[in-house]
């Protein structure tokens, strides 16, 4: 019977799409309204277009999103209603596993093939791996554009995926404006956040300070967060504008690592027997300046710049070693901007650069275990004076790049890009005791993406593209030597990759929008993790090349409004990733990879004040091992039901709101994230039913 409620469910949404761009609703009328498709612009293509032509498969989320979250601190959140994307949260705080079509399931922290930029400035390192959204307060954005794809011939290495394209707020519109946020809930979460903005003559300003914390579901699962954000917009003449940016972030999460299944059924709320007495855990210091703008050369002319400025400082324990990490990054980006032609026909021309360094002195110290500690929130551990490995990473990414759309009537875009990427990796061993492991990779490679998108009327629009990826082994890849503590893993290879897409999108009248995205993607040299013997320390990952994959799938989503007041969302991704090469895994799915994944919500305003909400999510089963030994073996999905209510109120000068959220309301017991491990500790489960309070002050 669930099995057919399932395609049911499925057969109902599977030829229309949902996007947050759906809808704001009207203060007036309290009714959907969706902007004309021609009116909503995107960027992260890097040539601004309508929506409505472009021919990339892109979902823009908007702060109207933002509001329904239940804690406002992790994007599996943020991009609940997102087709193609998959996020996991492995430990109930902002420490999160995510990928788009399959790109980056393996890893194991961070994100892997996606390009995040907040506010133009981008969160990847030279070797393309973000370490994690951690900069990001979720309560103080203003939009996020998803771009699902290879989009390498427009980013480089870390966009072999997709694109999150992050805007925060700008200031408002008085001298000062205020916020005061604070939701708190189960397992001990707490967050607070307070915000002064505004504008002033030339300038616009945001300063944002916000403090959390949470316990987690399991044990040794506590975390805290600190979240500086600063943004100054300031335009001196009609031709130069300026935008700076400031974040200061430290966040620490304890590590309890997976599980196996039998400890899962003896007690899921545990530790691994490792995590307490070696008390892992991770801890991230770092401060980012940005500054971007862009010079008017005429009305047709731009020139676009970015710069930045990144300091790092990263522990982490577990029961191998203590690795310390000191990253100091910088980069730039130059962009000309070149528009010609007349309304009938018109061409949109660009090329530009990109250029990071990164400086990463790394040191190892032996753990040692207390079988006496008592778990607490403290970050002491115990470590020898036995150095595992002290060495220095240099990287250094350097891509110049060629954009070109060609558009006739307003109604039919050719795109085309075109780039070229150089990166070096350099490895100086400064513990040379019987090898000297010091070394380099370097990865180039030319790319190309092409795409047209044409609009028969609002309520019919097609776009096709074929492009190309290019994903080489990051930071985290090479560092984690299987041969030795030290050293880059010599073996590793670029994954490479061909995507093609074909989408249909419009709008139906003004209430109803769909979207539906056909993709192949087809990759040689695809990633995969494995383990070592516990002799190697049985939390060490490493990574190596399995072969090659293809990867084919339908992403649908809708926002619908069929009465006034009502609002229906859905998103549903049908996924189909296997291995093509070797023949020892050939016609296996890759791990982590449900075929259905479904997210439907509800939406209802009443008494001009009230809004009520219902979610549901649902994620069939998934495979855990690429290996043959253990490919059978299998984590079955979760069908999970959420609920909201909030009060909008006025009084006097002030406004906000105040809200109640219940997460896995049906109280199930399931598994967030499985990943492959010989001792098959692989289980990381989820949280049970969980209820958040939040308030809401604005001045």
């Amino acid at each position: 019977m669930k099995r057919n409620l399932i395609i049911a469910i499925i057969c109902m949404f599977c030829y229309v799409n949902i996007n947050s761009l759906m809808a704001q609703v009207n203060k007036s009328e309290d009714t959907l309204k969706i902007k004309n498709l021609n009116q909503i612009t995107i960027s992260a293509e890097r040539i601004k277009s309508p929506l409505m032509t472009s021919p990339s498969s892109i979902s823009i989320v908007d702060s109207s999103v933002f509001k329904t979250m239940p804690k406002s601190i992790a994007v599996d959140e943020a991009l609940r209603l997102v087709p193609g994307v998959r996020i996991d949260n492995q430990a109930d705080g902002s420490r999160v596993h995510m990928s788009i079509r399959g790109q980056g399931i393996l890893s194991e922290r961070g994100l892997r093939g996606i390009k995040v930029l907040i506010d133009g400035i981008p969160v990847n390192d030279p070797s393309g791996f973000a370490a994690d959204l951690y900069d990001i307060d979720w309560a103080t954005l203003n939009k996020v554009e998803v771009l699902r794809g290879p989009l390498s011939s427009i980013y480089g290495s870390s966009s072999a995926a997709g694109v999150l394209n992050i805007f925060t707020e700008d200031g408002g519109t008085k001298p000062i404006n205020g916020t005061v946020y604070s939701s708190f809930g189960s397992n001990g979460f707490m967050k607070g956040l307070v915000q002064l903005d505004g504008t002033k003559d030339k300038i616009n300003y945001r300063l944002s300070y916000s403090g959390m914390q949470g316990d987690g579901y399991r044990d040794h699962t506590y975390y805290k967060s600190e979240n500086l954000s600063e943004k100054i917009k300031w335009t001196p003449t009609e031709k130069l504008s300026f935008t700076q940016t400031f974040t200061s972030t430290l966040f620490f999460n304890q590590n309890a690592e997976g599980l196996s299944i039998e400890q899962v059924r003896e007690n899921p709320r545990q530790a691994n027997p490792d995590a307490i007495p070696f008390n892992e855990y991770q801890k991230t210091q770092r401060n980012t300046l940005g500054l971007s703008g862009q010079y008017k050369i005429d009305d047709s002319q731009n020139i676009q710049f970015t710069g930045f400025l990144r300091a790092t400082n990263y522990k982490e324990t577990s029961n191998k070693a203590a690795d310390y990490r000191y990253y100091s990054t910088r980069g730039a980006n130059l962009q000309y901007n070149l528009t010609n032609g007349n309304d009938k026909i018109r061409n949109y021309f660009s090329l530009g650069g990109d250029y990071q360094y990164q400086n990463v002195p790394e040191h190892k110290f032996q753990s040692l275990s207390n079988p006496l500690r008592v778990d607490n929130h403290g970050e002491s551990n115990l470590e020898s004076d036995s150095l595992l490995a002290n060495q220095v990473i240099t990287q250094r990414e350097a891509g110049v790049f060629l954009l070109d759309k060609l558009e006739f009537n307003k109604n039919l875009n050719f795109n085309f890009s075109l780039r070229y990427d150089n990166l070096h990796n350099q490895l100086d061993d400064k513990l040379i005791s019987k090898y000297n492991l010091s070394g380099e990779k370097n990865f180039e490679k030319v790319t190309t993406r092409f795409g047209i998108g044409y609009s028969f009327c609002n309520a019919f629009n097609v776009f096709a593209n074929i492009g190309q990826g290019f994903m080489p082994p990051a930071t985290e890849e090479l560092a984690n030597n299987p041969l030795s503590n030290a050293g880059f893993n010599q073996k590793l290879v670029p994954a490479t990759s061909v995507g093609e897409e074909l989408g249909f999108r419009g709008e139906v009248g003004k209430n109803f929008y769909y979207d539906v995205t056909g993709f192949l993607t087809n990759t040689k040299n695809d990633f995969f993790r494995f383990k070592l013997t516990p002799s190697r320390g049985n939390q060490e990952v490493f990574y190596g090349n399995a072969g090659d994959s293809r990867r084919y799938g339908v992403e649908t989503s809708i926002a619908y409004s069929p009465v006034k007041d009502l609002t229906l969302r859905a998103a549903y991704t049908f996924s189909d990733f296997k291995y093509t090469s070797p023949d020892s895994i050939k016609d296996h799915y890759l791990p982590n990879s449900p075929v259905h994944q479904l997210e439907a919500d509800v939406e209802y305003r009443f008494l001009k004040h009230f809004v009520v909400g219902v979610s549901y999510e649902m994620q069939s089963k998934w495979y855990i091992f690429t290996d043959p030994k253990n490919y059978s073996i299998t984590q079955d999905g979760f069908n999970l039901v959420n609920a909201r209510i909030s009060y909008e109120w006025k009084l006097w000068k002030l406004h906000g709101d105040i809200s109640v959220f219940a997460k896995n309301l049906n109280d199930v017991s399931y598994i967030a994230f499985t990943e492959p491990d010989p001792d098959k500790n692989s289980y990381q489960p989820a949280a049970r039913r969980e209820i958040f309070g939040s308030l809401r002050i604005k001045f």
